[in-house]
């Protein structure tokens, strides 16, 4: 199975089950840096693939409950005081509160340069640029081009000696023709702000630990996430942490999981002949295509409500009167969990081989890099609920989404060598319009509003305190490996 392919995993999300109102938009210009380009994927194969992503839905309520953006909602009051924390603990959070408001103004400024700014897969110069050196002008040593890929960066700090490692993970990618229709300017601005607001409660509480942020490319396609955790890009961290923002009620979040998903490429090469003269002569890789496509079409009957299947044909140079000697077919199969998927997904690659044998045609199936379902880990997402419900009034959920991530795999924390390793990624509301959920044009300009920028940066503070927790409570760490050693899904790659 390769790693990396030209036009990648088809990112994040999957709201292929909702229809959504095409909303017209101006398309956004796009950054084309001058100095270095990176090495992959390829510029032909950019223009000919730099479109498929599948449409995302990363709303976790019903739409009569989404958060509209023309409704005037009042955040919840702020509580500076936990029930639930001790002072020394309440101290900390007050250091991160200060710290995240002083940041707040730098970072909204950030925000808006990379949402003007969108950069697809594999091209985020411009967001690597201005993120990594935001975070060496705050204390971190900085790294870019990390672990063999261009646009990957990372930002770290160690205080003291010993203690442990929290990783996060500040998103860059955009949507061709879209721009930041998936809010990933939040999610980079929000990255920073964590790190940051943790460092200063690290030195002022003198709590020893090491903080690693990674600037992960190609979430919407490629896998960027996969790539360096297959390099040892996670190797050294103890629990991960990042947000994503969605649709869903006003000042909410929400800590369900995600849908695990496999992407195939599928080529089919025949022999061209006279479609008049001698059609006797051709092989048609097209009726290869069609037979598949119908193939899968029955498989459908038999599949799970749970399990969703979505494909499409192309080809080059076709005419009426020629037999077509290829076609190429692209499919995404996805499955609430990782093994459920596979067995799918080997039905799915079924349908495939037999269209060849029935044309005598060749087939070319290349599997990509798979995205796992989300592993949430139960002791940091009911902590987290708990401070953001405590200290800042939102509520939460855990319905998840039919969403697909490439964060899934980091959250069960194995890959080759790679060892345990606890997580969470919040998802958090942002008002839009109705059906301007992620990847469409109004949600494009919903992550710009400064609506969104509050929300994110609520999120920030909660998500700093869970990490402190994670670096100065033994006791609540131990929970936090034992919530990831009793879930049965982390058993998932001996299966």
């Amino acid at each position: 199975m390769s790693t990396f392919q030209d036009d990648g995993l088809p990112g994040c999300f999957s709201g292929l089950f909702k229809r959504r109102k095409a909303i017209s938009k101006p398309s956004p210009s796009y950054y084309t840096p001058s100095d270095t380009k990176p090495s992959l994927p390829s510029a032909n194969d950019m223009k000919e693939h730099s479109c498929f992503s599948p449409t995302c839905d990363y709303s976790f309520s019903n739409l009569s409950q989404w958060w509209i953006s023309d409704q005037s909602i009042s955040p919840p009051p702020y509580t500076p005081h936990s029930a639930s924390a001790s002072s020394a603990t309440e101290d900390a959070w007050k250091i991160i509160d200060e710290t995240t408001d002083t940041l707040d103004p730098q970072l909204r400024k950030l925000s808006l340069q990379i949402h003007d700014h969108p950069e697809i897969m594999f091209h985020e110069t411009y967001a690597r640029d201005v993120l990594s050196a935001f975070m060496g002008e705050h204390g971190f040593e900085v790294t870019t081009g990390y672990l063999g890929l261009p646009t990957a960066w990372k930002a770290e700090y160690s205080y003291g000696s010993g203690g442990r490692v929290v990783g996060i993970n500040s998103e860059m990618d955009a949507l061709s023709g879209l721009g930041h229709a998936c809010g990933h300017n939040l999610i980079a601005v929000s990255g920073c702000g964590v790190a940051i607001a943790l460092k200063a409660a690290m030195e002022q509480k003198n709590i020893p630990g090491k903080i690693v942020l990674l600037g992960t490319p190609a979430e919407e396609s490629g896998g960027g996430k996969i790539l360096l955790l297959d390099r040892g890009g996670y190797k050294e961290m103890d629990f991960c942490l990042m947000c994503h923002p969605g649709p869903g009620p006003s000042h909410s979040f929400d800590t369900g999981s995600t849908s695990a998903m496999q992407s195939f490429e599928v080529e089919y090469f025949g022999q061209s002949a006279h479609a008049g003269a001698a059609p006797w002569e051709g092989t048609n890789a097209l009726d290869a295509a069609f037979l598949a496509y119908s193939s899968i079409s029955v498989l459908r009957q038999q599949i799970k409500p749970t399990h969703r299947i979505h494909g499409i044909v192309s080809g080059k140079d076709w005419l009426p009167n020629v037999i077509p000697d290829y076609s190429k077919m692209r499919w995404i199969v996805r499955a609430p969990t990782w093994p459920e998927l596979k067995v799918f997904a080997d039905k799915v690659q079924n349908c495939f081989k037999a269209a060849a044998l029935a044309t005598s045609c060749e087939v070319k199936i290349n599997s990509e890099a798979p995205y796992f379902d989300l592993n949430q880990n139960e002791a940091l997402a009911e902590a987290f609920s708990c401070v953001m419900k405590e200290r800042y009034g939102m509520d939460t959920s855990s319905l998840g989404t039919t969403a697909s991530t490439d964060f899934g795999n980091i959250s069960y924390g194995k890959s080759l060598s790679i060892p345990l390793m606890t997580d969470i990624r919040a998802g958090l509301a942002i008002p839009t319009k109705p059906n301007g959920g992620n990847h469409t044009p109004a949600f494009a300009q919903a992550a710009a509003t400064p609506e969104a920028h509050a929300a994110a940066m609520r999120v920030t503070r909660g998500l700093a305190q869970l990490a402190f927790r994670g670096l100065q409570d033994d006791t609540f760490y131990a929970q936090m490996k034992q919530s990831f050693m009793k879930s049965s899904r982390s058993q998932l790659e001996q299966s």
